[in-house]
C-alpha cells in the first residue's frame, strides 16, 4: 500500500476558481513495478479544462450525481452542557413517528445514524440540545462506531436543514464558509444522500460539459451516495474480509445501455472518480442478476480485474485509504508511486479541493 509524506501546504483549503482551472496530471496505466526511466508514464502536465483533448467521439464519460447533505451539527449535552458534534449519516426512516400526545403534523421525531464526538460519552439515553435548546435529541443506540440519535420537536426537519453545516473533511483546517455550500457540490448534483462529495467531479463546469458533449462524447450518470467509510483508513478487518463500509448506488437504465453500446463500438468508458468506478464495477459483477441498484461493499485493490472502466479521472488521495488502493489497482502501484512523487515535486494541490489526475 502506497504511503507518502505530504507537506501540509500541499493540502488544498479551497477549490480553484473557476473549477476547471485546477491542474491535471495526465498519465498512462502501467504495471506493478516502477516505470522504466526511458518510458515514463506521464503524458503531460495540463489544466483540467484541457480534458476534452484526451477524449474521442463515442467515448462515454460517467459522472456521479449524488448531492452532499448538510450533515455536521454542533450542540451540547443537556446534563453537563459539554460540547458535542454529530455527523448525520443517513435517516433511519423506519423509526420516524409523531411525538406522542401531540396533534400537530409539524411535531414529530426523526432518527439518524450518526458519528459523534466525544464518542465515549454519547451513550444510549444521553440527551442533547441544539440551537440553544430549540431542538432536542436523544441517543437511542449504537453499533460499530455509529450512534442512533432521535431528534424531536416542532419543525424538526426544517431545524436540521437550518442548523447543519457542510461536512468538510477534517484535513480542511478552517471554519466552514458560506461559499462551501456551493464549492463542496458538483454542478450536476441532484440526488441527495452523500456525506462527502465525489471530488473528481468538482472540477467540471457547465461550459466544460457542453464542450465535451459537442465533440460527440456521451455523458451519463450513476448515483453512489458517498459515506463516512470513504475517508476511513483501511484496517485489518477490511483487508481480511475484502469488504468496505456499504454505500447505496443506482445505475439508470439509460446509463447501462450507453455503456453497452460504447463497449460494442470498441470505445472507452471514462469514470469520473472512484465512486463511479465502484458503482460501475459492482454493476458488472451483478449484471447477471439484473441488479442496477442496492448497496455495494466492493473493495477494489491491487489484483482486481476491471470489466467496465477503461480510463479514470480522480483526485490525489490520502495514504492508507481504499480510494488510493483502487487507484493503485487501476494504474499499477509502481506507476501511482511515481505519479504521486511527481505531483508532490510539481507542487500539485491534494485531496478534496485539490488537483486531478487522468489515467488512460
Amino acid at each position: 500500500m502506497l504511503t507518502y509524506d505530504l507537506p501540509k501546504e500541499r493540502i488544498a483549503q479551497r477549490p480553484c476558481e473557476p473549477r476547471d482551472a485546477a491542474r491535471l496530471l495526465a498519465m498512462r496505466r502501467g504495471g506493478g513495478t516502477a516505470p522504466r526511466a526511458d518510458s515514463p508514464p506521464f503524458l503531460s502536465h495540463r489544466i483540467f479544462r484541457d480534458l476534452p483533448e484526451f477524449l474521442k467521439p463515442n467515448d462515454c464519460l460517467v459522472l456521479n450525481d449524488t448531492k452532499v447533505l448538510p450533515a455536521r451539527l454542533y450542540g451540547q449535552k443537556a446534563e453537563t452542557a459539554g460540547k458535542v458534534e454529530l455527523l448525520l449519516l443517513e435517516e433511519n426512516k423506519s423509526t420516524g413517528y409523531k411525538v406522542p400526545g401531540t396533534q400537530k403534523n409539524d411535531e414529530k421525531s426523526v432518527e439518524f445514524r450518526c458519528l459523534g464526538q466525544p464518542a465515549r460519552s454519547l451513550r444510549p439515553g444521553t440527551r442533547l440540545l441544539f440551537d440553544h435548546g430549540g431542538l432536542h435529541a436523544t441517543v437511542t443506540g449504537w453499533q460499530e462506531g455509529e450512534r442512533l440519535v432521535r431528534f424531536e420537536g416542532r419543525g424538526v426537519e426544517q431545524a436540521l436543514r437550518r442548523l447543519a453545516e457542510v461536512p468538510l473533511p477534517p484535513y480542511i483546517d478552517r471554519p466552514v464558509r458560506p461559499e462551501d455550500a456551493a464549492w463542496y457540490q458538483t454542478v450536476f448534483a441532484r440526488e441527495p444522500g452523500a456525506v462527502a462529495a465525489p471530488t473528481a467531479g468538482l472540477h467540471f463546469t457547465p461550459e466544460l460539459l457542453d464542450r465535451i458533449r459537442q465533440m460527440g462524447v456521451k455523458i451519463c450518470y450513476v448515483t453512489l451516495h458517498v459515506g463516512w467509510g470513504t475517508f476511513k483508513p483501511v484496517g485489518e478487518r477490511e483487508m481480511n474480509s475484502g469488504r468496505l463500509h456499504p454505500e447505496r448506488y443506482a445505475i439508470p437504465a439509460e446509463t447501462a445501455d450507453a455503456i453497452e453500446e460504447t463497449k460494442a463500438k470498441g470505445r472507452r468508458v471514462i469514470a469520473v472518480g472512484t465512486t463511479v468506478t465502484r458503482a460501475l464495477e459492482t454493476f458488472a459483477l451483478r449484471q447477471a442478476q439484473g441488479e442496477r441498484r442496492g448497496t455495494t461493499d466492493l473493495f477494489i485493490r491491487p489484483g482486481f480485474k476491471f470489466q467496465v472502466v477503461d480510463a479514470l479521472v480522480t483526485n490525489f488521495h490520502l495514504p492508507g485509504t481504499s480510494l488510493l488502493l483502487l487507484v493503485e489497482a487501476f494504474a499499477g502501484d509502481g506507476t501511482i508511486r511515481a505519479a504521486y512523487e511527481e505531483a508532490i515535486r510539481g507542487e500539485y494541490r491534494f485531496y478534496s479541493y485539490g488537483d486531478a489526475m487522468l489515467i488512460l
